[in-house]
């Protein structure tokens, strides 16, 4: 038989057997307990990075796991495949998206095989695909007939190269994350969907997901944003209009001595006096080339102007005057924020730049609070001054009162607001899902009608890289009939954001080949939700926010009975090399290719599970894809040296083992014990496999001239190639084969550990009573600390000295002293 260890022809060989024998192929088994295990599908980039490497194996480890535990498991793999880079591929390359874009799939989907992941590839979908985008047309559809989806006029991020809306999160520093040019703010008509009905559900089951990381839902839960405060209308003088402030901080409306608007707001240009138009229209425009974000951040330098106007505060009467600063935004509150400089800091910066007055209303205890040498605001609880019939009230009892007489006089009220805003979905682009609606200048907004869906994705198409979607320039697309009234009408170009795409894939993942809808209910409620969901965090807010979102929204619809669409969540660190993430900018790149070429893939799966716990980043280290590679080759030799020894040999005869066989039994059932532990309670990947490799340490010397060695050594090979099966598939498989098992690993069980052989032997404790010795009992090393108390507590030495007193307490040293104290 052949013994030397060579990956490729090894890999090759299981690969074709899993999928020839479809092993990872899954459907519905009511007698059987499911579990729904995913990763986040990639970009079709074109190529897998090391990235992928790790978070697949990590996917993976589990997924073959439960197998062998005995669920059905259900792990499908597929692609995110509308973007932007297809579009600017297609452009440098003079190509088509589609092509890139599925030669990419291409491509990408044959390196995954090479790694031996246990995916169902008959459930293999890519969102580019009308079998795909068609059913999410029919779900925008049906948004729209429930007002779910909306168009409204909006100020957007806008990339005036790429042409398109920009996400928050794809700018950067105030430019675009594409082709860094600085991002403009520009008001456009855009498609949007109402999240922010789903803002307090989407709150509250952040605290019911304790399988989450806390990290995550503390990021979801700050943008969310939930704020309790009051609604409060500011006059305008000489106006009939009043300026509708939110604020959280009704307690000190009395110092309110200014008012900030968004440059962006309704009211900045009609409340702009002739004489301050240049300057407010100049800053205006300086504003919209300001990234949104940067503009909330604390450190950003706080501007303004002076629109010539004023308002009233409505429980001083003092006249504010109304500026407008590029720290507050229109779509957060009411976009107008009252300003209290002695008790907000941004306001008191702001104040001091510009000298405007400011008025002291909390008094912190035991202190006194003078604006001439204020050197920051005091933003803590205190008392209340200056603040007519409400001095003396604390802060707390301020809110409360403060909120009553405002809904009492008619000029404010009690109000919750969220930071959260909904969702605009349109894209200037090209590669993307149509949004299926018509404009028809006699009926306006018509929705296609659901017989003539899918709204395709025109193929012809050219691209030149400048003038916005090629879409809008096509005629046979754009040129349409109106489905009521058969007048000409136009369709509408723009096109989804691909994160709607994202937002529901893992649900058609239950039912790829339905036909007659989004989702086949019956075969979506046996699989969801999923029981363990595997991404980055950098996707913590958006993607994930809008995938709780959509599967709320496909409940409301009546596609899905859950709540929510991952009962458990895991976000793998990243990984580094030479200091930062590898990355083709910094140089740093580890190509996988290269790596599974010259080690194989379950080397490189090895490493990357090994190298540190999945949450935490891995250090790159070639030494210790080395040591990964010795260590298979290791497990292989010491396999193939004892072949000879336990190729005839019966299971062991317990009773009759020698101390060393137990010895040697004991120390492979607690491997058992401890991997299996590792993977199902704790994902400790890199600790299990430490544990595997203690055990070949012992394994490898072991020569026991014993009647049942070669018994006990058997049992321990199949153990170690077991346990070693769902971390380094390949070899695992062919070294069970090699050991003359028929069945493959793909179809065998989880081995379980001996419970009698994992107990050490006896240990002796001492007992004393009030520091004095009494006895000594023997117990297992097991024993539980109540189990150990109370053998203590009986024994016949012990309880003369127990009669009659009072016990105080018991000093317990597990394995080593029990001091009981009486009185």
């Amino acid at each position: 038989m052949e013994l030397k260890y060579i990956p490729r022809d090894i890999e090759q060989k299981w690969q074709r057997c899993w999928e020839e024998g479809a092993s990872f192929a899954v459907t519905e088994d009511q007698d059987r307990k499911k579990y729904y295990l995913l990763e986040m599908f990639p970009y079709p980039s074109g190529r897998i990075h090391m990235g992928h490497v790790r978070n697949y194996s990590i996917g993976d480890v589990v997924g073959r796991f439960k197998k062998m535990r005995g669920f059905n498991v259900l792990h499908p793999m597929g692609w995110d495949a509308f973007g932007m880079p297809a579009e600017n591929a297609a452009i440098q390359n003079k190509s088509h998206p589609a092509k890139w874009t599925y030669e990419n799939i291409d491509y990408m989907r044959g390196q995954l095989k090479k790694m031996g992941l246990s995916y169902d590839w008959g459930r293999e979908l890519a969102t580019c695909d009308v079998a795909y985008y068609r059913w999410e047309q029919k779900i925008f559809l049906e948004m729209l007939a429930r007002g779910l989806a909306y168009k409204k006029t909006s100020f957007v991020n806008w990339c005036p190269k790429c042409e398109t809306v920009l996400a928050n999160e794809q700018v950067e520093d105030g430019a675009c994350w594409r082709c860094d040019s600085v991002v403009e703010q520009k008001e456009l008509d855009q498609w949007f969907f109402r999240i922010t009905n789903y803002a307090e559900e989407l709150l509250d089951w952040t605290y019911k997901l304790p399988g989450w990381p806390e990290r995550v839902l503390v990021m979801q839960r700050n943008w969310i944003g939930k704020s309790i405060g009051c609604e409060i209308d500011f006059p305008l003088e000489g106006r009939s209009e009043a300026v509708k402030v939110f604020t959280t901080r009704q307690d000190t409306v009395y110092g309110a001595t200014f008012m900030s608007l968004a440059p962006e707001h309704p009211l900045a240009q009609q409340v702009t006096t002739p004489d301050r138009k240049a300057e407010v229209d100049a800053f205006i425009e300086k504003v919209k080339k300001t990234d949104r974000i940067k503009r909330t951040a604390e450190d950003f330098e706080k501007e303004g102007v002076f629109t010539g106007s004023y308002c009233i505060n409505p429980l001083t009467k003092a006249r504010m005057p109304v500026y407008l600063a590029n720290f507050v935004l229109t779509d957060y509150g009411t976009g107008a924020v009252m300003a209290v400089p002695t008790h907000d800091q941004r306001d008191f910066e702001f104040a001091r730049k510009y000298a405007l007055p400011l008025q002291v209303v909390i008094q912190p205890e035991g202190e006194s609070l003078d604006t001439a040498t204020m050197q920051a605001a005091f933003t803590e609880v205190g008392t209340l001054v200056n603040s007519g019939r409400f001095d003396g009230l604390k802060s707390d009892a301020a809110k409360e009162a403060i909120a009553d007489y405002l809904e009492q006089e008619g000029i404010g009220k009690k109000t919750i607001n969220f930071r959260l805003r909904d969702w605009g979905i349109s894209r200037q682009r090209y590669w993307g899902n149509p949004i299926p609606v018509i404009y028809c200048p006699e009926c306006g907004v018509v929705p296609v009608p659901e017989q003539d869906l899918p709204v395709r994705l025109p193929m012809d198409v050219e691209f030149s890289g400048e003038g916005g979607s090629p879409l809008a320039k096509l005629d046979s697309f754009v040129n349409c009939t109106c489905p009521k009234c058969g007048t000409a009408a136009r369709r509408e170009t723009d096109t989804m954001d691909t994160f709607v795409e994202s937002s529901w894939y893992f649900l058609r993942y239950c039912c790829p080949d339905f036909q007659d809808g989004p989702l086949d209910r019956k075969r979506v409620d046996y699989w969801m939700s999923v029981d363990q969901y595997i991404g980055g965090i950098e996707h913590a807010v958006l993607h994930l926010l809008y995938a709780r979102f959509f599967t709320k929204v496909l409940r409301d619809l009546g596609y899905v009975s859950c709540d929510e669409p991952f009962t458990n969540l895991l976000t793998q660190g990243m990984v580094i090399k030479d200091g930062a993430k590898m990355s083709k900018s910094k140089g740093n790149v580890v190509d996988p290719n290269a790596l599974i070429e010259r080690y194989g893939a379950d080397t490189a799966r090895l490493f990357s599970l090994f190298a540190a716990p999945p949450e935490k980043d891995l250090d790159w280290s070639d030494q210790g894809v080395d040591g990964s590679f010795r260590f298979i080759n290791r497990v292989w030799k010491l396999v193939h040296d004892r072949l000879d020894l336990v190729k005839n040999a019966a299971a062991p005869d317990l009773a009759a083992l020698t101390a060393e066989e137990r010895t040697l039994r004991r120390a492979v059932h607690k491997t058992i014990k401890k991997v299996t532990e590792d993977i199902e309670e704790r994902f400790h990947f890199n600790t299990a496999i430490a544990s595997i490799m203690e055990l070949l340490n012992t394994l490898q010397p072991a020569d026991l001239q014993s009647p049942q060695f070669g018994a006990v050594m058997k049992e321990a090979l199949a153990s170690t190639v077991l346990l070693l099966a769902p971390f380094v598939p390949h070899v695992s498989e062919e070294l069970w084969e090699r050991l003359g098992n028929a069945t493959p690993l793909s179809r065998t069980a989880w081995p379980e550990y001996d419970r009698d052989a994992v107990v050490d032997e006896e240990v002796l404790v001492v007992v004393q009573v009030n520091g004095k010795l009494r006895t000594r009992i023997t117990v297992s090393a097991e024993t539980s600390m109540e189990e150990l108390k109370n053998s203590a507590l009986a024994d016949e030495k012990v309880l003369p000295f127990l009669e009659g007193k009072q016990l105080r307490k018991i000093i317990c040293v597990p394995g080593k002293l029990i001091n009981i104290v009486v009185g």
